[in-house]
Order: C-alpha cells, then structure tokens, then sequence
C-alpha cells in the first residue's frame, strides 16, 4: 500500500502524522535522557553508601574487619561499588548509543521532511497556477463567443434594414467577421491551456505527489525502524550489565558463605584472652574454732600454680566476694601487699637490698583484713584516693604493657617487635642503597661526592642500632612473658611450684603472691589491672573524679629504696618528698615526687613530718 495511490488528497494530514512522528521521536530520548540521569544518580548513591560503611583508616573499627563476618560485609560494600560502576556503564552507553544518535537522526529527519513537504507544495503551486490559466483562457473564450454571436446579430439587422447603407453594412459585416476570429483564437488557446492543465493535473496526481508521498512514506517507515531499534538498544544495554552485576552477587554470596563462626570465635578469644587462670574455691572458715586457719591449695592466696591473684574481672566478680563493700577491696588491691623490707645496717647504697624482700614478719590471715573490711565503716574518701593513686596506671599505657593480661601483653609486645623488625629493614634497605651510591660516587667522581653520603650513612647507622636495642629490649620483655604463661611455658609452672615450696610464708597471704613469682614483678601487677580496669568503670557512675590528693606533710629519706615491685616509688637517700597518705599500718607510706610520680615507701626508710593542719591528714584503714 502507498501513500501516493492512497493518500493522494492528504496533504495536510501526512504533514501532520509526519510532526507527529518526529514529536514521538523526541519523546523517547527525552525519556532515555531521564533513565539516564536516574542511573547515575542511583550509581553515585551506591557509591556513597558503600564508602559511609567503610571501616574508617587507623582506628579501632579497622580492626574488627579481621573478623570473617566483617570482612565478608566488607566485601558487599566493595562490590556494591562494582555494583554501582555498572549503572554508570548503563548511563554511559545509553547516552552515546541512543541518546546522542537519535538526536542527531532527529535532526537529519526534520531536514528531510522539511525537503519532501517543500517540494509537494511547489508541485500544488505549480497546478494551481495551470489551472489559473486555465480558467483565465475559458472565460476570455467565453467572453469572446458571446462579442462574436452580438456583432453577427447586429449584422444581420444591419443587412435587413433597407434605410441602412451599404457601407454600414460592410463594416459590420467586417465587425463580425472580427469577433468570430477572436473567438475562434480564444477557442484554440482554451483548447491548448486545457491539454496542459491535464496534462499537469495528470502528472501531478499519478507522479509528482505519489513520488512525495511515497519518499515521505519511505521517511516514517525509516523513523519507525529507527525507534524501535533504540529500543533493543536500550534492552541490550542493560543485558550486557546483567553478567557482571550477576558476579557481583556470586562475589557477595561467596563472601558470605565464607563466614565461619568458629574463627570468629577463636578470634574473639585471642582478642581478649587473659592468660589467668580461674581461681580456686574458698574454704570454708569455722568460727566456732581458734582463728587460726591454713589455707588450703585451692585457696584464692595459692601458689603460682593456682594464680594466687584475686580476680575480680568477668562473671567471677560477683560471685566470690559479694559482701565485700567496693572501696574497702579497691583499697585491699591498691596497696603493695608485701611486707616492707627492713631498713639497711648502713645508709651505703650498697648495703640497700634491692631485690624481692623475704617476709621478715608474719602477715595476718586474708580472712583477718575480710572481717576487718566487714566491721569497718567504709570511707569514700579512701576509695577516690585509691582511684586516684591508680589513675597513672589507668591513663597511662607503660611502655612494655604491664598493664595488660598476659595473653594480651604477649601479644602487643609480639607485634611491637614485629613492628620494629620492619623499621630495622626500611633503614637497613636505605643504608644498602647508600653503601651502593657511595661505591658508585667512588668509581665515579664527576656523579657526585662521596664524602657528602657520610653523614647521612652515620645518621641511618645509629637509627639501625636504635631499633635493634629497643627490639631486644622487647624481646626481652617477651620472652619474659612467654616463660610466664601456663599454656606456653611448664618450666615456669616448675620454677613457681618450687619458690613457693621455699617460701611457705608466702602461701599464707595474698599479699604475699608478688614474691611467688620468680622474678617477683608481674602476678600482682596483672591483677591489680584486670580488677581495676573493671571495678573503676563499675564505680564510674557511683563517684566522681577528684583532684590529686592533698599532701599531708614531708618526708625525708633515710636510706635509697629502689621500687622495683608495682606500686611502690624509688627514692633517694636525704630526698625530700611529699607525704599524701601516712601508713596505714602494714609498713608502707604514700608519697608523691611530682604529678606524675607518686607511689608507696618502706615507712622505716623515711622520716616523716605531718601538717596537722593540712586537709586530709588522716590516717586511713
């Protein structure tokens, strides 16, 4: 079927449909424009979703993403952002494949239309004009037939009146005869006007304007074709997407079916493992009998191997000493339990023992300081000095983690020494590409001096030496703990049982469990800060943080003392220092040097000089 047979006399119509095409036409890319607007837009929202749940860079939630749960949901956020990249492939490609070539398809369509409509209307113009002339000729026909049958008539009235002359006869004989030529002229241009207006009408309507409409035709087909291959087009798009965004989705559940509780579980333990060991059951205290009681193996003052630490952290917390009023323990846990040493014969420094003092006097039962804690009227102001005597320890990390569990501190000292093994290899790295430059200095002087790589070769030296005496120093530190820790060491279980076997009096008293230790430094420490990190944030909400204790007095060293066990300050003979706690007695005194020092003192080693006026000055439990 065509336009030109069928649609011979719809001009105006076809000019119409074909608007409406092009209309349609731009239509659609303005809705393809839109989808993709909207994809990058959804692109670029999958992207900022991703990067608000990443981890944030050196920080502590960095460090859960070691656990497989988290690093399969790291692995969603990364390929979410593969995710998103593939909307802004559909954007990209839809906007180059159909939105850019349609446009300029429209463009070249309208100009072709523009082209076909102008030559259809110069072929109306042109039959319209013929048929103007066509008409013109018939009426000057006509109008020449009707002056030739007037000027005939008016001959023949003339001829048959007898008053006429001739010669007005004659001449309108000749009149006549002029009117007829007329009319026959008018007649045959009539005649040849009407052949070629029908001639043109002809072609015009089985030529002319099927062949327009028939080009016009061949356009809309041309348009319809065209917008319904951008329409696979637009489908393709998106297919070619759905593999890569399908691996996307395998990768997601891959990652998630990669998550394995039980390593999460083992992480969790060596996260917080203690290296502690449970304590044991308390015996039973009869006080129906004399007060004097042994203690038994599986007392909380045991030996070594029964981890004579009073552990207050965990679910163990509540259950072993409910009654037990929470300064008065925090004051039992805070002061150095351990005799202190006697005063030397001499006040020579060589004459000082420095080392871990044997107990030269008995120590009252731990059941004793219970029902004296029992009894007694508890003092706030005694546990917020206890909480502030043990701020240093809390805010401060020392240097070769002490204050950590013995699992825990096993670990950060390993990863320190880790962590300066690769310092060591940077610089050593760095020293070996000196010593080459040097070399190269040397056998070529005109590339540089070699004197000038001296200082900087020194400089990388005396870094390298640096790293390797802090690395042995923890090392040391490590194994250390390493020969402490049950799991990891039984010689220490060994070395423990014996000392403790030398060292009966030691048993009998949890003030005594320092010296348990072989190098009489560590148990203590690890309890104190696995009860304290947990009691100060229990009675965080109870009481406030107060000012650093005031000083009650002086005092004046008699003789040197080397702290060397935790809570206890080194001193020097004839220093003068402040006194904030007087001794409570069980043989220590508390003293500050400076802000940041203060700590407990053999009272025997010092001469102390209380203010009676200062506030404060009271003597404690």
């Amino acid at each position: 079927m065509s336009w030109g047979t069928e649609l011979w006399d719809q001009f105006d119509n076809l000019e119409k449909h074909t608007q409406w095409g092009i209309d349609i036409l731009e239509k659609y890319i303005k809705f393809v424009k839109e989808r993709t607007e909207i994809e990058l837009s959804y692109a670029k929202q999958l992207r900022n979703l991703a990067k608000k749940y990443q981890p944030k860079k050196n920080s502590k939630e960095e460090e859960e993403y070691r656990y497989t749960a988290c690093k399969a949901f790291l692995s969603t956020l990364n390929e979410m952002n593969d995710y998103a990249g593939q909307h802004e492939v559909i954007s990209e490609n839809m906007t180059s494949n159909i939105t850019v070539e349609l446009a300029r398809y429209v463009q070249e369509l309208k100009q072709e239309r523009k082209s076909y409509f102008h030559d259809g209307r110069k072929a109306q113009q042109h039959i319209e004009i013929c048929w103007k002339q066509l008409e013109s000729s018939k009426r000057r026909f006509e109008r020449d037939c009707k002056e030739a049958d007037r000027a005939q008539q008016y001959f023949e009235k003339m001829d048959a009146d007898i008053n006429v002359t001739k010669a007005d006869v004659e001449k309108a004989r000749q009149q006549a005869q002029v009117r007829h030529q007329m009319a026959e002229d008018s007649k045959a241009d009539y005649s040849s006007i009407l052949q070629k207006f029908n001639h043109e009408q002809h072609e015009y309507y089985h030529t002319h304007i099927p062949n327009i409409f028939q080009k016009i035709q061949e356009m809309e087909e041309r348009r319809i074709v065209r917008i319904g291959e951008s329409m696979k087009t637009y489908a393709e798009v998106d297919r070619q997407v759905i593999p890569i965004i399908g691996k996307c989705l395998d990768e997601i559940v891959k990652a998630a079916e990669s998550i394995d509780q039980k390593n999460d579980s083992q992480l969790v333990i060596e996260a917080y493992k203690s290296g502690f060991e449970p304590p044991g059951d308390i015996e039973f205290e009869d006080y129906t009998q004399p007060m004097k009681r042994t203690v038994s193996d599986n007392s909380l003052s045991n030996s070594r191997e029964g981890k004579s630490e009073l552990k207050f952290g965990g679910k163990s917390k509540g259950k072993l000493w409910p009654f037990i009023k929470k300064n008065k323990l925090m004051s039992l846990l805070t002061s150095p339990h351990q005799p202190p040493p006697p005063p030397p014969a001499s006040a020579s420094p060589s004459a000082v023992p420095n080392g871990p003092q044997s107990p030269k006097q008995q120590k009252e039962p731990l059941s004793h300081r219970f029902n004296e804690f029992m009894t007694s009227k508890p003092k706030m102001h005694c546990f917020r000095s206890l909480k502030r005597g043990l701020s240093l320890k809390l805010g401060a990390t020392p240097e070769d983690f002490s204050n950590l569990p013995p699992e825990q501190r096993r670990k950060k000292l390993q990863q320190k020494v880790d962590e300066l093994n690769k310092e060591i290899q940077k610089e050593m790295d760095q020293r070996d590409a000196i010593t080459k430059m040097k070399d190269v200095y040397l056998k070529n002087p005109q590339m540089g001096d070699p004197a000038s790589l001296d200082h900087k070769l020194a400089e990388v030296s005396q870094n390298i030496e640096k790293l390797r005496l802090e690395a042995q120093k923890f090392e040391a530190w490590l194994a250390e703990v390493e020969g402490r820790l049950p799991a990891r060491s039984e010689q220490g279980r060994r070395q423990s049982g014996m000392f403790d076997a030398q060292n009966p009096a030691t048993v009998n008293s949890c003030a005594q469990d320092r010296e348990s230790s072989p190098d009489g430094s560590y148990t203590e420490e690890q309890s104190q800060e696995g009860e304290v990190k947990v009691l100060a944030t229990d009675f965080d909400d109870e009481f406030d943080e107060e000012e650093p204790l005031p000083a009650i007095g002086t005092c004046k060293a008699l003789y040197t003392f080397e702290g060397q066990n935790e809570g206890t300050v080194s001193v020097v003979e004839g220093e003068t220092l402040y006194v904030i706690e007087e001794d409570k007695g069980d043989g220590w005194t508390r003293i500050r040097r400076n802000e940041d020092e203060e700590g407990y003192v053999p009272t025997s080693y010092v001469e102390v000089y209380l203010d009676k006026n200062a506030k404060g000055a009271k003597t404690y439990i």
